[in-house]
Parts: C-alpha cells; sequence; structure tokens
C-alpha cells in the first residue's frame, strides 16, 4: 500500500469514528478533542484547537490537541486578537504563514505563538451556510501554509463537526443548547483540574496526563467529564491506575 492509498484510509476511518460517535452517544468533550487529534494526524500541522461560541456568541475553548496550543488558544481569546477571533467574525478562513513577522497583525497574539514554538496558523471557520459556530486552528512549527489539498482536508474536518453539532442541537430545545454548551465547558474546567491531579500523582506532563484520564475513561466505558470530576474531587481510586500502569 502507497502513502497516498494509506492516508486516504486514515481520512475514511477518521469520518467514519466521527459518524460513528455521533450515532453511538454523543460526549461533546471526547467528540472534539477526537477532532483536534485527527488533525494533527491527517494534515501535515504539529497541534489543533477548537473553539465555539456559547448562547451569547462569546468563543470558548473546548479541545486542543496538546498543552502548547492549550494555552495559545487561551492567550488568544484573553487578548482578543488572533486568527481564530478573525475566523469567526468574518467566517472565513484566516492563513498566516510566518508569525514571526505578524507582529503588527497580531502584537500580543503573535508573540505568545511564537514563544510557544509555532511559526505558522491556519484558522477555518466551523460553519453551516450563514451560521458560525466556532473556528478550528491548526500549528505548524516551522513557517509554511497548507497546500490545497491540505485546506480541503481540515475545512472538511470542519465541515463534519459543525453537521454533527448542528444536528445534535437541532434536536433539543433552545434550553436544553444552552445547558449542553455549559456542561461542555464545566467538563474543560474538571479535565484540567483532573490533568493536574494526575501529573502530580504519577509524575506526568499535562500531555500525558490527559492521555491517561482519555484511555483510562475509555477503558471504564465512562464520559471523560464524568471521570474528570471524579478524579478532580478525590473519589475516584487512582491506585488501581497505577498498576494498570505497571508494565505486564
Amino acid at each position: 500500500m502507497n502513502a497516498g492509498q494509506d492516508r486516504e484510509l486514515q481520512l475514511a476511518a477518521a469520518f467514519v469514528e466521527m459518524a460513528d460517535t455521533l450515532v453511538t452517544g454523543f460526549d461533546v468533550a471526547d467528540f472534539l478533542h477526537g477532532l483536534a487529534d485527527h488533525c494533527v494526524q491527517l494534515l501535515p500541522v504539529d497541534a489543533a484547537g477548537l473553539l465555539l461560541a456559547d448562547p451569547r456568541g462569546t468563543l470558548e475553548l473546548l479541545a486542543s490537541s496538546n498543552e502548547q496550543s492549550r494555552l495559545v488558544e487561551l492567550f488568544q481569546l484573553q487578548s482578543d486578537q488572533g486568527p481564530c477571533l478573525e475566523c469567526f467574525r468574518s467566517g472565513t478562513p484566516v492563513a498566516e504563514p510566518d508569525l514571526a513577522a505578524a507582529t503588527e497583525r497580531w502584537p500580543l497574539f503573535a508573540p505568545a505563538a511564537s514563544e510557544a514554538g509555532f511559526a505558522a496558523v491556519q484558522a477555518l471557520p466551523m460553519r453551516l451556510r450563514d451560521e458560525v459556530i466556532g473556528a478550528m486552528n491548526v500549528f505548524m512549527c516551522t513557517p509554511g501554509r497548507l497546500d490545497e489539498t491540505g485546506l480541503l482536508v481540515a475545512q472538511a474536518l470542519a465541515d463534519i463537526a459543525t453537521i454533527g453539532l448542528l444536528h445534535e442541537r437541532s434536536l433539543r430545545h433552545q434550553e436544553v443548547l444552552a445547558e449542553q454548551l455549559q456542561g461542555a465547558l464545566n467538563s474543560r474546567v474538571a479535565i484540567e483540574q483532573a490533568k493536574g491531579v494526575l501529573a502530580e500523582r504519577f509524575s506526568l506532563d499535562m500531555d500525558q496526563a490527559f492521555q491517561l484520564l482519555r484511555t483510562q475513561a475509555r477503558s471504564q466505558n465512562r464520559r471523560l467529564a464524568e471521570l474528570a470530576g471524579a478524579v478532580a474531587c478525590g473519589s475516584e481510586n487512582l491506585a488501581s491506575w497505577a498498576l494498570a500502569r505497571r508494565p505486564g
């Protein structure tokens, strides 16, 4: 099998997995983290982040592929400047192939992203017709931009996520939608707290702590946010996790 065929199979598997998630049980947190992971696996990028609008139209970070991108995305929101904000407000893609030269465009965001190790960024709208619900950021550690094929794949991933989220929302009353999004935001807080607990307990970095949390959630057949809450409040038996991590 050549590289092109292998990439096509990976892409098909990603779309099947995302569609299957929608059918078998919609876990917003895991769905969006999975999308961020697929971006890194399928595109020539080093990190990805997903920002969605709350009911008031304010962007909130809901998923990222690693700790560096999480911190940069949060800084983007705090400083109120950057590619995702421009992309969300315009509903069109935003590219910056050389962040080191973008200090005039984004005087706060560009240096922060460069300091985190990123040299280029591409933001894509999560949009269906006239409705923009968020934006997807992909980061590269070397200057450059996605080629035409890469852009098509990235936008396709953003589009399927948008369709899935809007489909789920269409089945619910507006009040339930607000509760779902608020629940996702609360989930993010619980996940960050749990990462800190696991990082300290097992001497892991934040990315390793998240992978451990996600692996345990899947092995226990529990929702990511539910397990994170149990870890954060101390009700989860982490001694069994230590045993599970030992080599056989």
